[in-house]
């Protein structure tokens, strides 16, 4: 999950994975897999950024927890 910020300062969490696009023209607008939209305050740039972090996150958790049910050292830089 990614957390946005509205247009009247109210935050949401949106399950990054099921973004369908982005727009920005000059509001950014959120479009999800399925239809419904969102307008918020963070640019296209902020909002790839934060799912590139998102998916970065999940990558290292993944990594990690196989890595322990395996009985093996967590890689290094890994949490």
């Amino acid at each position: 999950m990614i957390v946005l910020t509205r247009l009247n300062s109210t935050r949401l969490a949106v399950n990054a994975d099921l973004i369908e696009r982005i727009a920005q023209s000059p509001d950014t607008v959120v479009v999800m897999a399925n239809g419904a939209q969102y307008v918020v305050r963070e640019t296209l740039d902020e909002i790839i950024a934060l799912t590139v972090d998102y998916r970065a996150r999940v990558l290292t958790a993944a990594r990690t927890a196989a890595a322990q049910a395996a009985g093996a050292a967590p890689a290094p830089g890994a949490p």
